[in-house]
């Protein structure tokens, strides 16, 4: 089965590695179990400031792992989800970075997906390729990608099934970057480490709370003006601007959970 692996290092990045590569990595559920319990740690650590998903050897996830000793994801009928990752990575008030080194396909993909960033290598193979084994796109998949890309581009690969790039992924938005398969995970790496280092903790959560809520337009003016007021005054707020001043890196003093959830 695919094991997942989770590595801090000094800086405070946590790196999960998804770790089957004689199976391209594909999912068990109790690999699933396993993600959503390294999302918790990653959640909760205060050490972590930012987190990089990523998969061992030539693929990210070839999917669900169908075979035998799966067990088809070994839940009754009457306790099936279609989003077994709990919580999903927009619920982490850490950056998210979906470190795409090879071929995702099916919930390969649509775990990806509920990260805040995606770097992904320019020949590898996507699809949510549900509607051609008889079922539908799952992890709320039906969500991230209409938020990410738009109904028409979601459209067309909920509803064909077909596959894709990792190049023509990056053109359509459902990456933010197509790189040679050896870049990708460096690429999402310094992105992890600059945001650890420069970002409040703080004002990160409460940012990507909004990012991912569904308020609408007054909502958001509501929610924004009441994360200013928690962050005003802080020691964090003047640390920012003497940073700034100084031309240093900020020494935070707050944590992704000091603050009210704005939204």
């Amino acid at each position: 089965m695919t094991e997942v692996r989770v590595d801090v290092d000094s800086t405070g990045v946590a790196v999960i590695t998804l770790d089957g590569p004689t199976r391209l990595n594909a999912l068990s559920g109790s690999t699933l179990r396993a993600l959503g319990a390294a999302y918790r740690r990653c959640d909760t650590d205060d050490a972590v400031r930012a987190v990089v998903l990523t998969g061992a050897g030539r693929a990210f996830c070839a999917g669900a792992d169908l075979s035998a000793q799966a067990g088809a994801f070994d839940a009754p009928k009457g306790d099936f989800t279609a989003s077994p990752v709990q919580p999903p990575a927009w619920r982490v008030r850490k950056l998210m970075i979906a470190a795409m080194n090879g071929h995702a396909i099916g919930i390969g993909l649509t775990v990806a997906l509920q990260c805040d960033v995606r770097f992904v290598a320019e020949d590898a193979k996507l699809a949510v390729p549900q509607v051609r084994r008889g079922m539908i796109g799952d992890c709320q998949s039906h969500y991230t990608l209409r938020r990410a890309v738009g109904l028409a581009v979601a459209a067309e690969l909920l509803l064909t099934g077909r596959t894709l790039t990792g190049r023509e992924a990056a053109d359509r938005g459902i990456a933010g970057r197509a790189l040679p398969a050896p870049d990708v995970l460096p690429a999402a790496l310094a992105l992890a480490r600059d945001t650890a280092a420069e970002a409040n903790p703080a004002s990160v959560a409460l940012s990507k709370r909004l990012l991912w809520s569904d308020l609408d337009a007054d909502a958001v003016e509501r929610a924004e003006t009441q994360a200013h007021l928690a962050l005003l005054g802080t020691d964090d707020a003047a640390e920012g601007a003497a940073a700034w001043r100084e031309r240093r890196s900020p020494r935070w003093s707050s944590k992704a959970g000091d603050h009210v959830d704005p939204a």
